[in-house]
């Protein structure tokens, strides 16, 4: 009897079934894929949002007339507008790439033209003196992506100008009437603080408000422009002080 109770005993008990769930890891995934994908976006709008604002800061106003004040390593110097030289007349500039001075009296283009050759100072200078930027770069030290980057930032913009400079001891410069740039990268923040704070800054920062840019017909081919010539300058040079230079608009061409 004893053994049949315990047998009954025995037999009666069971182990309880403990009922696992499974974990929904493709979900998980899913959910996690769509938060790291929102997250990069809202980082990359933030951080565009950021750079939009620091170029804004530089934008000029009239509590803020010249900007490029406030950003590091712009040099500036005063120049007499409005003196001018002859295609066949050279100019014994202060500076490498020039940023002033006597100049041609034909402007180059300077409508977003991304020039592939180097360009004839004196004609560059001249659209400065409307109130272009030009962007120079040393084209054995900046190249591919570099240069891409830097183009990008001319084509098609209004005021705006580039073209390699051969010997140019930094590998990339930016010149506005009376400023000047340098920098060492094409991903240098103040590259576009530049551009914003002097394009076309009508704050008396640049002589000829309301010059044009685009080139004059018949006298500038952004084609063919004229090219810089890098030997030193002969000894009947125009000075920068503008002797044996014109003080009068050349050919009823603008200043």
């Amino acid at each position: 009897m004893a053994s049949s109770k315990k047998k009954r005993k025995s037999g009666g008990s069971r182990s309880p079934v403990v009922q696992q769930r499974s974990v929904p890891w493709v979900m998980i995934g899913a959910v996690t894929v769509v938060l790291l994908l929102a997250a990069g976006v809202f980082g990359y709008v933030y951080v565009q949002y950021l750079g939009r604002q620091d170029v804004l800061a530089f934008t000029p106003s009239q509590e803020n007339p010249d900007p490029s004040k406030d950003i590091p390593g712009v040099e500036t110097a005063q120049y007499e507008a409005q003196q001018h030289v002859s295609p066949d007349q050279r100019v014994a500039y202060d500076q490498t790439p020039p940023f002033g001075g006597p100049h041609d009296g034909i402007w180059a283009d300077c409508t977003g033209q991304v020039y592939d050759t180097p360009v004839r100072n004196e004609n560059l200078v001249h659209s400065l003196e409307h109130g272009a930027v030009w962007i120079a770069y040393n084209p054995d030290k900046v190249q591919g992506a570099d240069r891409a980057s830097l183009a990008e930032r001319v084509e098609g913009e209004p005021y705006t100008m580039m073209s390699p400079y051969p010997g140019m001891e930094s590998p990339i410069s930016l010149q506005s009437w009376g400023h000047r740039l340098q920098v060492d990268n094409a991903d240098d923040k103040r590259i576009d603080q530049f551009i914003t704070a002097l394009r076309q800054n009508n704050n008396g920062v640049y002589p000829e408000i309301g010059g044009a840019c685009q080139a004059y017909p018949g006298a500038f081919d952004p084609a063919d422009p004229p090219p810089l010539d890098t030997s030193p300058p002969p000894p009947n040079a125009v000075t920068m002080d503008g002797r044996g230079a014109q003080t009068a608009p050349a050919g009823g061409m603008g200043g």
